[in-house]
């Protein structure tokens, strides 16, 4: 990881996935530490990887995912409500 100055931390980890990270660690004959080092490393980049992909209004309008299920459900509301109009009364 170059020259870089390392910070001991503490993280809580759930038991199965620490068996799991520990055994594949072992598999590739690796230590635990490299192994979650370079984990994390992907997931970083990863992340900012898709940040930098996205156009500036598209990471701020992802803020408003969650309508979307709601937005959906509007659309057919009004469709029922439109197929209750009598086709003269839609001019």
């Amino acid at each position: 990881m170059g020259d870089y100055c390392f910070v001991k931390t503490t993280l809580e980890i759930p038991e199965p996935l620490f068996r799991k990270i520990k055994a594949t660690a072992a598999r590739q004959g690796r230590t635990l530490k490299e192994l979650v080092q370079e984990a994390l490393s992907e997931k970083i980049a990863r992340l900012d990887g898709a940040r930098r992909q996205q156009q500036p209004w598209m990471v701020l309008a992802g803020g408003l995912k969650h309508l979307h299920s709601e937005n959906r459900r509007i659309e057919r509301v009004i469709e029922e409500e439109f197929e209750n109009i009598e086709p003269e009364d839609r001019q």
